[in-house]
């Protein structure tokens, strides 16, 4: 587990450059609010960021509120435990948190372990993790109630919550418009109104007195509660668990020729297949080895895979027999 963790530090060299830019990154500064259950508090900004490059592989930085993806995940700990987070909260690996190398921060994801069914929110507030075959890094806290500390790693299914996210950001962003507001209403001076009761003139009646209406409050969910939306929930639920298959994906290509080619180049890595998917409406062609089953080959695999010249092959995780 620890040569997973490694290549973060060169991240936070790397980020800091990228921060001092400033220039396509969207970033708030939110007012330090308290977490759910008397918890420390959290202090950070909202963040998208700029892309960056790590070990050889360009990543993206989005908002992408569809966003459902499976592999494998690790976790980290004591080494970050205490330091901040790549959006500037402080890393406590005793919470509950995920670290995504393109989603925004702090977000809100469901994240399921696909071998034992558990399943948690987690907050999202830290980049990571760069080990090529892994898609998030929880917090130790997050991997111990998902039940794979001990092992290290597992498959799961990361999805963003769409409204909850949304809900947090607005939240932040609206706590830095009403902070840096260059007129605060408490501080002007009211002005002196005064009412009195005019006669009719004559020749004219007098208006029907204008009816009563009842001016209900818009409904607000939970979510946009500041305090709510920092921390997510710990309860657990549990799911029942169908088998999984892995694949190293070498690639996806909108031409059978070029995916064949690279089926012929990865041949003597592995059982390598080409299949047809259609996405978004567009026919790809998707290569890969596989199916495995063992995360240790899977890294052994992939590694051989990126060094035949395909730095952006990665793990996927499906649904499947066994």
């Amino acid at each position: 587990m620890k040569k997973l963790l490694r290549p973060r530090t060169a991240l936070y060299a790397m980020m800091a450059a990228v921060l001092l830019s400033g220039c396509a990154e969207t970033r708030f500064l939110a007012t330090s609010a308290k977490k759910v259950g008397g918890a420390p508090a959290v202090s950070g900004h909202y963040k998208v960021g700029n892309p960056y490059q790590i070990q050889g592989v360009w990543y993206y930085p989005a908002e992408d509120y569809d966003y459902v993806e499976t592999g494998i995940s690790s976790w980290y700990g004591p080494k970050f435990h205490g330091k901040p987070t790549a959006n500037g909260e402080v890393f406590d690996m005793n919470l509950v948190s995920a670290a995504h190398r393109t989603l925004p921060m702090p977000s809100l994801i469901r994240v399921t372990n696909l071998e034992n069914g558990r399943s948690l929110v987690v907050r999202l507030n830290d980049r990571g993790p760069f080990a090529h075959g892994r898609i998030l890094d929880m917090s130790r806290r997050g991997a111990q109630l998902l039940g794979f500390e001990k092992q290290g790693t597992a498959r799961v299914r990361v999805e963003l919550l769409k409204e909850q996210s949304l809900a947090l950001k607005n939240s932040l962003v609206n706590q830095v418009a009403g902070n840096n507001a260059p007129i605060k209403s408490g501080g002007m001076q009211k002005p002196m109104v005064s009412a009195q009761n005019l006669s009719v003139p004559n020749g004219a009646q007098a208006a029907p007195p204008a009816p009563t209406q009842t001016v209900l409050a818009p409904q607000q969910s939970s979510w946009a509660n500041p305090q709510q939306v920092q921390q997510a929930d710990t309860s657990i639920r549990t799911y029942a668990v169908t088998p999984t298959r892995m694949y190293i994906q070498a690639g996806a290509f909108s031409r059978y020729e070029n995916a064949n080619r690279v089926k012929a180049a990865l041949s003597s890595v592995g059982d390598v297949e080409v299949s047809q998917v259609l996405v978004n409406g567009r026919d790809f062609f998707r290569v890969r080895v596989g199916p495995l089953q063992n995360v240790n080959k899977a890294d052994q695999l992939l590694n051989e895979v990126i060094n035949a010249g395909y730095p952006s092959a990665k793990i996927i995780v499906e649904k499947g027999k066994g």
